[in-house]
């Protein structure tokens, strides 16, 4: 992993959470070089112990944050609730989740009930 040319990006996190260390590595190349973001960031996110993820989809200008996990993790909404409040309050957020074979389904959390489009 530090040979990756990516690693330099996420040297200050991965060590720091190791059990969520796989996930931001693979969700980071996914979104960097797969689907070409913009803008990509990595965020500390202390109420959740791991590194998030901030930046553009391809041709936007909306700002969105996806939080890595691993599909064998186990989360509340108390943890989601932390997450929000930490990002300051973002209309939405993505996580990113992991499974073993390396897929990542990226599924879209909004606080509250929302309606969804027609």
């Amino acid at each position: 992993m530090e040979n990756h040319v990516s690693y330099q990006a996420l040297s200050s996190l991965l060590p720091k959470y190791p059990k969520t260390a796989g996930a931001l590595f693979q969700t980071y190349n996914d979104l960097k070089l797969a689907q070409q973001w913009t803008d990509l960031e990595v965020i500390d996110l202390t109420s959740c112990s791991r590194g998030v993820l901030k930046g553009r989809r391809p041709q936007t200008d909306n700002v969105l944050h996806v939080i890595p996990c691993s599909l064998a993790e186990s989360l509340s909404t108390s943890w989601i609730r932390a997450a929000f409040k930490e990002l300051g309050e973002p209309s939405q957020i993505y996580l990113g989740i992991n499974a073993e074979d390396s897929s990542i389904v990226y599924y879209k959390i909004s606080p509250g009930i929302v309606k969804p489009p027609l």
